[in-house]
């Protein structure tokens, strides 16, 4: 899974509608561009994309007072909710996804109900659990990894890994079980946008053709 498509449609969603520099903005205020494939590149190519796929709608909007081009704003579709809604939940079950991709899934976990997000969550610790069980039947020697030579040092990480995150998820199920975060359907949610004219203070600083499209 690409975490890019995942991170574009929920940072359109929020908005409701938005344009490329303000999912940009976004995601360089969340840090997306330091831990996943968030360039500003990537964001143009995959809302121009998912707009051609039908899972965006494209919105032209008025040119601006000091005569520049108009702007293209998007929306997300039916299919486009439909398609987010799958890939977030896929994310937050699938234990062998990239760091990007488990990333962008915890950050648009509360667009679930609290009950739905808990339930996903506790299969991912048992994929985690059932493939660390795997590894040490197979790989890992009764006397420890020292046993294979420096090989065995990886297995020895993928243990380590493996039993780091289910003790995290397991904390993360502890809070949300214990009433953290808004969850969908429980009242106002986490603003997590950028307001209209706020300064990003993670911006990069660079600009590039189209940034203002």
């Amino acid at each position: 899974m690409s975490a890019i498509r995942l991170l574009v449609l929920g940072a359109v969603r929020q908005h409701g509608r938005a344009h490329g520099y303000q999912v940009r903005s976004d995601l360089e205020y969340w840090g997306a561009h330091e831990w996943s494939n968030a360039k500003p590149g990537s964001i143009y190519h995959a809302l121009k994309q998912m707009a051609k796929q039908g899972l965006l709608r494209e919105h032209e909007t008025a040119p601006s007072t000091a005569g520049g081009p108009p702007r293209t704003e998007y929306e997300v579709t039916d299919a486009g909710v439909e398609e987010y809604f799958r890939l977030l939940r896929e994310a937050l079950v699938s234990h062998d996804q990239k760091t990007d991709v488990k990333s962008a899934a915890i950050g648009f976990v509360v667009d679930l109900p609290r009950a739905e997000a808990v339930s996903l969550l506790e299969e991912r610790v048992r994929g985690i659990d059932a493939w660390r069980s795997a590894v040490t039947e197979h790989y890992v020697p009764e006397g420890g990894p020292g046993q294979l030579g420096h090989i065995g040092e990886i297995m020895n990480l993928w243990v380590h890994t493996a039993d780091a995150e289910a003790e995290w998820a397991r904390g993360l199920i502890a809070r949300i079980e214990g009433g953290a975060y808004t969850f969908a359907g429980e009242g106002e949610p986490f603003v997590g946008v950028l307001a209209p004219g706020e300064e990003n203070p993670y911006a990069t600083r660079e600009r590039h053709p189209g940034d203002w499209r």
